[in-house]
């Protein structure tokens, strides 16, 4: 029996557990099994490695331990090595680990089928862990952007620049909302924008999913905006990492 698992430090309303579980249901894939590791400590990683030695084949990684994790690792894949976060360890036959970021996949994947063109400049709201996924993503696919931050830096602008000058909405017409903010419970939480700004030319992408529109889509539907959440996100960097654990 291969075993497949996510570690984290509170795994109650994981998305990949029951993804899983119900893939293999699905797709009468019997010889595998999906579990839940919480850590407490990243310490206990080598510990779980070595207690599940053999049947272990590969681990998904979530908050706090994305870049945590890459110090135990052997090998990183060259987009998690520019992201500097890792959310998939693919475990090789010999034992070694190697480290990869499916969420740059999903994202990349999922919003290259949602635009019908990509001469967009973007805004990039937040600056934690998965600003850097959507940051590398835009790279590739050649989308100027900007950080946006509550805090002043010389490589980002603050909401209180977009309030105050309203050409930075009209020449940024996609924007991607990578903050926790809107996620049930707090489904009142947005960014701080000016949203009477919008207009139908902008694209609102938010990496939250749950609910399925979140404040800050509500304002751009509203603004007859385009919309998406992070649903199809989250399904395309599963599939891609069962892609990574079994090419």
């Amino acid at each position: 029996m291969r075993k497949f698992g996510l570690i984290g430090k509170t795994l109650k309303h994981s998305f990949s557990g029951k993804y899983f579980g119900e893939k293999f249901e699905k797709e009468n894939i019997d010889d595998c099994t999906y579990e839940l590791f919480e850590l407490p400590d990243i310490s206990e990683f080598p510990k779980l490695i070595t207690s599940h030695k053999g049947a272990l084949k590969g681990l998904n990684v979530t908050i706090p331990y994305k870049k945590e994790v890459m110090f135990f690792l052997d090998e990183l894949d060259s987009i998690a090595e520019r992201i500097g976060a890792v959310n998939v360890v693919k475990i090789n036959s010999n034992g070694s680990l190697k480290g990869f970021n499916s969420d740059y996949y999903g994202f990349r994947s999922s919003l290259e089928n949602w635009l019908s063109h990509t001469n967009l400049k973007a805004l990039i709201l937040g600056t934690g862990g998965a600003s850097n996924a959507v940051r590398t993503a835009l790279e590739d696919l050649k989308i100027p952007f900007q950080h946006v931050s509550r805090n002043e830096d010389e490589n980002r602008i603050t909401y209180n620049d977009i309030k105050q000058n309203p050409q930075i909405l009209k020449d940024h017409k996609l924007i991607i909302n990578t903050t926790p903010l809107g996620t049930f419970p707090d489904v009142d939480q947005k960014p701080d924008l000016p949203y009477s700004q919008l207009t139908e030319e902008h694209y609102l992408y938010d990496l939250v999913y749950n609910p399925e529109v979140t404040a800050f889509l509500a304002e751009g539907k509203s603004a007859g905006a385009k919309t998406k959440n992070g649903s199809d996100m989250l399904i395309l960097q599963a599939e891609k990492s069962w892609e990574i654990w079994n090419g």
